[in-house]
């Protein structure tokens, strides 16, 4: 018999834009500065956890299995098994997955499970070129042959390539991830105007969450070693609006494109720690859950159409729940790109995408947008790819606790031509 998985607590750093150059806090830093309250708030030890699971996708090299050397720096012991998922985008939603997927199996009792992901912290890397030219130059075995290898060099050898940005272009068909938005936006008719008023709405949330309290307790200050602190999202730009962004000039393809930097989400540092327990450890410690993870989901499709990834997972997932779009009370799907969202909700409202791709006897239907992302997404907070799908869970739960419904679904596109879904309902 599956054993039922509760969500217990969570707490994440505020979420920073990169500056063009390393902020103040490494994915472990970060990974630190968001566990540290929230394990001090807890009634047990830190050494209490079975496991410890960190969604991760740019690993630095002076932090290798991150999720370790951030257990270690917790506290946890040296006892602690910790171990780094990385899938991308859904990197953090599949910390979450794995620790649910061992609890429910009974080979677990809690497990700490997260994502960290420090962007400005993504290396410059040479040309091959350029690699290739160092090997020799370090292989040669005198004088001679050094001479000779260096009067090789050459300018563009040394000329650095931005790590960021090859990692997010998709190997197999040379898009990157704003031009698979593109091709979202085109199959399914997005407009620019469409993409930026959602991206204006993002901001409005944001800011009006920010305002009133509703990520308190949630976001965690992050205090850096010179002293300064971080105490929110610092994206968010609630003066933002259609005509601004109606200024920006599309960023992938010109001059008809509709992704700009304005309706996109943004680069970002920053982490997310979510608390896993079965019944045994609520129990033995007296925990309060949230929310009890009902089932998840993951799917695959083409690379090029990799933003419709939360409509093929999320589709499965209600299938085998037999439950309807309208059934899910509150929503959280991962901002990556307005046009990529928006394309995602016209699929689900479009009769022949939903027979001919998803299966189903017709259109599914519309989502009502506000049940979605109720408190802005990564449009205005930011997307660092390994923590994204483990906030997105965590909100969810907060936001649906606070709004008092019952049932809801965190979904994520991933680069690579993936999608991750997870069913969740309060208690």
């Amino acid at each position: 018999m599956a054993r039922p998985v509760y969500i217990i607590d969570g707490a994440r750093t505020p979420f920073l834009k990169a500056q063009g150059g390393p902020g103040p806090f490494t994915p472990v830093d970060l990974a630190v500065q968001a566990g540290r309250p929230l394990l001090a708030r807890q009634p047990f030890a830190p050494g209490a956890f079975d496991q410890v699971i960190l969604g991760c996708v740019n690993v630095i090299a002076d932090e290798m299995n991150p999720a370790r050397v951030a257990a270690l720096r917790l506290g946890m012991g040296e006892r602690m098994v910790a171990f780094t998922v990385q899938i991308n985008c859904g990197s953090g939603m599949q910390s979450i997955d794995t620790a649910y997927r061992y609890i429910e199996a009974g080979k677990a009792d809690m497990i700490l499970a997260g994502g960290a992901e420090a962007l400005s912290y993504a290396p410059l890397v040479f040309p091959q070129s350029g690699v290739r030219w160092f090997a020799k130059f370090a292989g040669a075995r005198d004088s001679l042959t050094r001479i000779a290898a260096f009067l090789k060099a050459r300018p563009s050898y040394f000329k650095p390539i931005i790590g960021l940005e090859r990692g997010l272009t998709d190997p197999i068909t040379d898009l990157n991830m704003g031009q698979t938005a593109e091709v979202v936006a085109h199959l399914m008719g997005v407009t620019r105007e469409q993409a930026d008023a959602y991206s204006v709405e993002s901001h409005r949330r944001l800011a009006y969450a920010q305002e009133h309290g509703y990520l308190k307790g949630e976001v965690e200050t992050a205090f850096a070693r010179d002293g300064k602190f971080y105490d929110h999202d610092d994206g968010v730009r609630p003066d933002s609006s259609v005509d601004k962004l109606a200024r920006l000039k599309p960023a992938f393809e010109r001059p008809w494109g509709q992704v700009t930097p304005g309706n996109s989400s943004q680069i970002t540092d920053g982490a997310c720690w979510t608390i896993l327990a079965s019944e045994d450890a609520v129990n033995k410690y007296g925990l309060k859950p949230k929310a009890i993870i009902v089932d998840s989901q993951w799917a695959g499709l083409d690379p090029a159409i990799m933003g419709f990834g939360p409509v093929l997972s999320s589709t499965e997932l209600l299938k085998r729940n037999k439950l309807s779009l309208q059934d899910i009370d509150t929503w959280e799907i991962n901002e990556a790109f307005a046009s990529q969202l928006l394309g995602c909700l016209a699929a689900w409202n479009d009769d022949k995408f939903c027979r001919e791709v998803l299966g189903l006897d017709g259109a599914a239907g519309a989502i009502d947008q506000t049940k979605l992302n109720v408190d802005g997404g990564a449009i205005s907070l930011g997307h660092p790819v390994g923590t994204s799908g483990n906030r997105i869970v965590l909100h969810l739960v907060n936001a649906m606790k606070r709004l008092g419904t019952k049932r809801g679904i965190a979904t994520e596109c991933i680069g690579g031509g993936l999608g991750g879904a997870m069913l969740i309902e309060t208690v």
